[in-house]
């Protein structure tokens, strides 16, 4: 690791720890955030990940900046899927908003973990074995076809491993006892939904860690290129998660744009030992397919006269769960029946 790589990775640490800290801190602190809150810390979180381009610029080159800017935003739209999920989960469990920031931020501090650890080993594999690149391929165009098909249907938390091992070691409780993880009972420790929620979302973070880092090895080998995006990426996701369901609205081809880019870069990774596809290229084709998805869907959506009624469906198909934050969380029977229910 040259002296350059090192001050790079020094600072990304640094600034990492510190943009947490910012946005737990000053983010609609205690409270819900409204729309406009939410686009302007988004904006404001975007400028920030473009900013990053300029010491990547001067400390690796124009090649590394505009390959961290190609692997930031296929992996902000792959964001987007972890957010989608994130939703799901919070609805199923009945997590009440006032812990929601707090979940998130472990989300995001396990998905960040998750992916240097799978970006370390992956580097290695592939300097080793280079035709490892083939299968990665492979897998980015079939999770592509999975995007494709759309997220609700590949997202059930009965079915989930973190959750069912923690009810074989836990009793798990059907109400919140405040922020606790964990509570007291007849001398025996009691898991909360709060654990349990928490439990989906870290083996939620484990799969898409499992999906998107191909993605970027199909850009670039160099794993400091590869954190640091994916590090941009998942800064300020709790802004964003206020506007998901906005985006679930009004993008209605998103999932279908997502598995175009990813099919793209799928390809590429197939075919890079017989066609060169320099950093430019792969930007600017990513930056078409997301521009005709945007465009589309808008498009779709002031031709659609029950534009209105299908985005309250879009919006319902996502967001619906077991109860809401007022409601309080599904009881250990309910979560067992509704199981049984959907195993038969």
């Amino acid at each position: 690791m040259s002296a350059a790589d090192i001050t790079l990775l020094a600072g990304l640490i640094v600034g990492l720890f510190f943009f947490l800290w910012l946005d737990i801190h000053f983010f609609a602190r205690g409270r819900e955030p409204n729309f406009r809150e939410a686009v302007i810390w988004s904006l404001g979180w975007l400028a920030l990940s473009l900013l990053a381009i300029v010491p990547v610029l001067l400390l690796e080159g124009g090649d590394d900046a505009v390959l961290y800017t190609t692997v930031y935003l296929i992996e902000r739209s792959l964001s987007l899927d972890n957010l989608f999920v994130f939703l799901l989960l919070f609805a199923y469990f009945g997590v009440p908003y006032e812990h929601r920031p707090r979940l998130l931020f472990w989300g995001i501090v396990a998905a960040l973990a998750m992916r240097g650890l799978f970006i370390l080993a992956g580097s290695a594999v592939i300097e080793q074995f280079h035709f490892v690149i083939y299968p990665l391929g492979a897998a980015l165009i079939l999770l592509a076809y999975r995007v494709f098909r759309g997220v609700q249907e590949n997202v059930d938390p009965d079915r989930n491993f973190m959750v069912r091992l923690v009810r074989r070691v836990y009793p798990v409780t059907g109400e919140f006892h405040g922020g606790h993880w964990f509570t007291r009972r007849d001398g025996r420790r009691w898991a909360t939904p709060l654990f349990l929620c928490l439990a989906a979302v870290v083996f939620a973070d484990l799969a898409f860690a499992i999906d998107s880092i191909p993605a970027a090895f199909a850009i670039t080998r160099d794993p400091l290129i590869i954190w640091m995006g994916n590090v941009f990426a998942l800064l300020g996701l709790r802004a964003l998660f206020v506007l998901v369901e906005s985006l679930i609205a009004r993008f209605r081809y998103l999932d279908e744009t997502i598995a175009v880019v990813l099919g793209l870069v799928g390809v590429k990774l197939l075919i890079e030992d017989l066609v060169y596809i320099g950093p430019v290229v792969s930007l600017a084709v990513i930056a078409v397919a997301f521009t005709i998805g945007i465009v589309a869907s808008l498009i779709a959506d002031r031709r659609d006269p029950d534009a209105e009624l299908r985005r309250e469906e879009r919006v319902e198909a996502v967001t619906q769960g077991a109860g809401s934050g007022d409601s309080g969380p599904p009881a250990p029977s309910d979560l067992e029946e509704r199981a049984s229910a959907r195993r038969a």
